[in-house]
């Protein structure tokens, strides 16, 4: 799989518990997806997913525009 396509799997999958409501594993679920993939793996994912976290009180909306984010 190519970088780009990695990346659409993570965010596809990451959407999906977000429109569930799932907020905290929509986040939770893009960290960990992105680690899976040597070229989209990076230590600062770490700081990311707590940004992800902090937006989660901000509602579904917040959390998806951070989803589509990662380019």
């Amino acid at each position: 799989m190519t970088c780009d396509e990695h990346l659409a799997w993570c965010k596809l999958r990451a959407l999906e518990y977000a429109d569930a409501g799932e907020l905290t594993n929509a986040v939770a679920s893009m960290g960990s997806d992105m680690n899976k993939h040597p070229k989209t793996a990076s230590p600062l994912l770490t700081h990311l997913i707590a940004v992800g976290m902090l937006l989660i009180k901000d509602g579904p909306d917040a959390v998806r525009e951070w989803i589509n984010g990662f380019i």
